[in-house]
Formats: structure tokens, C-alpha cells, sequence
């Protein structure tokens, strides 16, 4: 039971329903406090994030760059690969569907008091120039073989991972209880209730549907039976439902693998926990659908495709960089939800809500996917005769 109440997810959700209850107690005056309060944690979240798009990307790519071969090539353009594809499906099914969600985007809400307080706390970098600047620092270190820089890209992930777990991560609740405050005493919660529900369902389908597109394409190429992998992965999913972690589910996830007879064990040994840390297909998947919903919701409009478009491709790379824990994925990647889309406080509010409350699933998805991508790697070793041990 404490386990449960000290979980990310229950807290926000209690953040969640406390903020609506209160939004519909508070009046004007006391809103005037909750505003500046919800604002300041805005802030605070969002100076973090340069910092995290270096901390995450840059050791990420002296990592792969250290142990650079065929094999781990391939297994980042797949990670890769899958990643952009199911954020464009979802951008695809994002236009098709949600004009058609109980969205009540043209809704009459009530005005929030002025942030009476004001304080700024400005990023160190634009957000795209953090990724610039990790992508150009991390290839140079790998090139150069620069052993110091690499150690202390490490050490600055170490820190910036402590940032989260010390400060966002405690936060979060209060933040997101804040921004509810906001939408329940203004109406939108209200109204966009039947939404939320709707998209969450979407959501879960397409994971379903994104991992057997993964497992038909591996079937395809390997001419091995996929379902021979899938089978073995009940374990797994169940317990990256309960950890939200595709590093917590590791060592699960490797026994499942390895009870899979079309599996070679070394690319098992080398793909599932390379794999468990750069593909995550199914938090990408959410992401891209969850923020076209709420630019809807917040705007009235859906992006425009090529807005769409350059989203997906930037967060594939984030995905790739992003660590596999919880929350992982939109953590890393809120820099592009605000340069990219344009989200405000409330937008991105929103999406660390949603996204938490079902991230479990995503990683679920993240996790039984890796499974087709081995077997695409174990096709790719025999196909070109790379042995066991090379």
C-alpha cells in the first residue's frame, strides 16, 4: 500500500482530483495566490530542460559512439526508425480522429486572475540549441576519444538525473494540482473531461497496433515466426505495466527473450538492454497523439503538418536519448513540446498529467517491441555471417 501511495502516478492523480475539487471551491482571491504559485513551478520545470537535453543526448552518443559496430548501427536506426514511424502513424490518426473527440475547443471559460508576481527565471540555452550543442559536444568526444570529456558528460547525466528525482519529480504533484486548480475553476476540465477519456483508449490501441506492425515487418524479414518471440513476453508487459520502467523490466525482460527459440542468445545479450534504453516506441506513440489533442483543446486547431512532421523527427531523437525511466520521454523531450508546438504552462501541464497516468502502458509497449527488433538483428548476424563473439 505505501509502495502505491508513493508512486508518481497515484500522486499525480490525487493531484489531479484535489486541483478539481479545489478549482470548483476557490474564489478569485484565493486564485490570485494559486496562479503566481503554479507559475513559478512552471518556471522551474522549464529552466531544467535545456539542462536535460544535454544530460540525456550527449553521454547517450558517446556511449554508442565508444562501441561503435555494424550491429549497434543498426540497432539505433531501427530504435530510431520505429520511433518516427509510430509518432507519424499516430500524427496520421491524430488528424483523422480526434476532430471527431467530445473536444469542446470553441467552449466559453471563465478568465484567470494576472500573474500578479511575475517572477522569470530564464533557460540557459534555447532548447534547440541544447540539442545542437549535445549532438555536436557528444560526436567530438566520441571522435576525438576525448576520455575526460566523456567521463564528465557522465557525471554531468548523474547530476541532472538527481535535478529530476530531487526537484521535478517532488514538485510535479503540486504543479499539476495547480494547473488543475486552474482548469477546474475556469470550466475547461469540465468540459474536456469526455476528451481525455477518449483519447487514453485511442492511445492504448495503438500500442496494440504498433507492436504488431513491429512483429509482422520482423516475421518478414527474418522468415522466422514472430508470435515465437511475442509469446514469451506476458511477464514482461505485466511488469513494465507495474514499473513503469523499461530499466526496471530488464532483467525480465532478458528471460523472456531468452526463452525464445528463433532468438540468437548474443543478440539477445547485446540488443535487449541497448534496446530497453533507446527504443521507446510506445511512450512516442502517446506523446505525438496526446499533444495534437491539447493543441486542439488549448488553440482550437490542430498543428499544421509540416509542424507535425519536424515534431516527429526531433522526437525520435529524443527518444533515443531519453533514459528508460518513468516519465522519461516527455521529461526529455518538453523542450520541443514548447519550442515546436508552442505550449504554454497549461499545455504542458497537461501532457506531464496525461502521459504519466498511462505511461505504464507506453512502456509496456516500449518493451515488448524491443522483441522484434532482436529478431530483426538476429535475421541481420546470419544473414551477413556475423558469428557469435564478433
Amino acid at each position: 500500500m505505501n509502495k502505491l501511495f508513493g508512486s508518481l502516478p497515484f500522486r499525480l492523480l490525487l493531484g489531479i482530483v484535489v486541483g478539481i475539487v479545489l478549482g470548483r471551491l476557490f474564489n478569485e482571491q484565493v486564485m490570485e495566490v494559486v496562479v503566481p504559485i503554479r507559475n513559478i513551478m512552471s518556471q522551474i520545470i522549464m529552466f531544467t530542460v535545456p539542462l536535460i537535453v544535454i544530460g540525456f543526448i550527449a553521454p547517450s552518443i558517446t556511449s554508442l559512439g565508444t562501441n561503435a559496430s555494424r550491429l549497434l548501427g543498426l540497432a539505433v536506426v531501427l530504435a530510431y526508425m520505429s520511433s518516427v514511424l509510430a509518432a507519424l502513424l499516430s500524427t496520421a490518426c491524430g488528424y483523422v480522429l480526434i476532430p471527431h473527440l467530445s473536444i469542446a475547443s470553441d467552449a466559453s471559460v471563465k478568465e484567470l486572475p494576472a500573474d500578479i508576481f511575475g517572477l522569470q527565471i530564464p533557460q540557459i540555452m534555447p532548447v534547440m540549441s541544447a540539442l545542437a550543442f549535445s549532438l555536436f559536444i557528444g560526436l567530438a568526444a566520441t571522435w576525438t576519444k576525448s576520455e575526460r570529456t566523456i567521463e564528465l558528460l557522465k557525471e554531468f547525466q548523474n547530476i541532472v538525473l538527481k535535478i529530476v528525482e530531487k526537484v521535478i519529480v517532488p514538485i510535479l504533484p503540486f504543479y499539476i494540482c495547480a494547473t488543475f486548480i486552474g482548469l477546474s475553476y475556469d470550466g475547461t476540465v469540465t468540459q474536456q473531461f469526455p476528451a481525455f477519456i477518449e483519447i487514453i483508449i485511442i492511445v492504448l490501441v495503438g500500442h496494440y497496433v504498433w507492436m504488431a506492425v513491429l512483429y509482422t515487418v520482423a516475421t518478414i524479414y527474418s522468415g522466422k515466426r514472430g508470435s515465437e518471440v511475442f509469446r514469451h513476453y506476458g511477464p514482461a508487459y505485466l511488469t513494465a505495466v507495474g514499473t513503469m520502467s523499461s530499466a526496471a523490466t530488464l532483467s525480465v525482460a532478458l528471460d523472456c527473450a531468452h526463452k525464445s527459440k528463433v532468438l540468437r542468445k548474443d543478440m539477445v545479450d547485446f540488443g535487449i538492454p541497448l534496446f530497453a534504453n533507446i527504443h521507446l516506441c510506445g511512450s512516442v506513440l502517446t506523446e505525438t497523439f496526446f499533444c495534437m489533442a491539447i493543441n486542439l483543446m488549448l488553440t482550437g486547431s490542430l498543428p499544421s503538418v509540416m509542424t507535425m512532421i519536424v515534431f516527429c523527427v526531433l522526437l525520435g531523437i529524443f527518444a533515443v536519448g531519453a533514459p528508460g525511466v518513468p516519465g522519461g520521454t516527455v521529461m526529455a523531450s518538453l523542450g520541443i513540446v514548447v519550442s515546436v508546438l508552442g505550449f504554454d504552462a497549461t499545455g504542458t501541464a497537461l501532457i506531464l498529467a496525461i502521459f504519466a497516468l498511462q505511461d505504464s502502458f507506453g512502456t509496456a509497449c516500449n518493451v515488448t517491441g524491443d522483441g522484434a527488433l532482436t529478431l530483426i538483428l538476429t535475421a541481420y548476424a546470419d544473414r551477413h555471417g556475423i558469428k557469435e563473439g564478433q
